[in-house]
């Protein structure tokens, strides 16, 4: 039960799923809790992308233009930044702001900690948005499938490269305010394979999913490409992975660089971030399959 309450404690904490009343009594509170939560941190991608993507392929069912792809995926985005409240978002305007305000790292961190948004945090919120937009609705124009599965793929692996900056790099943020402090040396072996493991069997769950979605004489194929053959599906995939770390290679070097540590907001950049090329990997990985 103690997984449970970590569980739904990292609910509580990222999202605005509501964990409230006998709930939240249930669940508890501690200083072990708040570090145990990290572990749990793709299970939320896991909760936030099924929902997100059970909105779009409702939408996809449902909308009769070609524009649907267009719709759904802006109406689909808007409903990510409205269960996590912007939390991830908030991260990558502070971030932006702060590196693009100033080369000094002290002087980068003091901007980052200042709650207004500045011009960088502004345009690189717009620009992500943005080509979140445009990517789903380019995977979803090639094949309804492939745009559930990337949001599926998606919101789970963004959800796993900030533990990994969390083990490799010391946390540089303000200790007394900071909201990711109990998550910043905690991070342990057992914790991490935990997250690693919510990791690979939510991604192989779509895998298997998508797979079975396509495959010829299934309800959920009529009017799609329904061939799904290993090495197509293999360079698909194995292409939305590498693109998403590569963006964590680089945002990991870029902060032990400029900041030599990360604070909570460059976690959620690194989300937003590794998120957006994923996306882009996995159209990538279309064209190349001839998808």
């Amino acid at each position: 039960m103690g997984s449970v309450r970590h569980f739904l404690l990292a609910i509580q904490f990222f999202t605005r799923i509501p964990v409230t009343g006998a709930l939240a009594d249930w669940v508890g509170y501690s200083p072990a809790m708040l570090r145990a939560r990290a572990a749990y941190f793709p299970a939320v991608g896991l909760v936030v992308g099924g929902l997100v993507t059970a909105l779009t392929a409702a939408l996809l069912y449902g909308l009769p233009t070609a524009y649907a792809p267009l719709v759904a995926a802006v109406l689909g985005t808007a409903a990510g930044v409205w269960i996590t409240g912007a939390f991830h978002e908030d991260g990558l305007a502070d971030v932006a702001d702060g590196l693009g305000g100033s080369y000094d790292r002290d002087r980068a961190l003091v901007i980052m900690k200042d709650s207004r948004v500045g011009a960088f945090g502004a345009i690189a919120v717009a620009l992500a948005l943005l080509a979140k937009v445009a990517l789903l609705a380019l995977i979803g124009a090639v094949s309804p499938v492939w745009m559930c599965a990337a949001l599926m793929g998606a919101h789970l692996v963004s959800r796993t490269w900030p533990l990994l900056v969390i083990r490799l790099l010391p946390h540089v943020g303000d200790d007394a305010g900071s909201k990711s402090k109990p998550l910043a040396d905690q991070i342990s072996g057992a914790s991490l394979a935990v997250a690693l493991a919510w990791s690979a069997a939510g991604l192989a769950l779509t895998v298997v999913l998508t797979a079975l979605w396509r495959t010829p004489g299934l309800a959920g194929c009529a009017g799609l490409n329904c061939t799904y053959a290993a090495p197509y599906a293999l360079t698909v995939w194995g292409s939305a992975l590498a693109a998403s770390a590569l963006a964590f290679v680089y945002l990991w070097r870029l902060f032990a660089r400029r900041l030599q540590g990360f604070t909570g907001d460059c976690l959620g950049t690194v989300q937003q971030l590794c998120e957006l090329a994923f996306y882009l990997g996995l159209a990538l990985g279309l064209d190349a399959s001839g998808g």
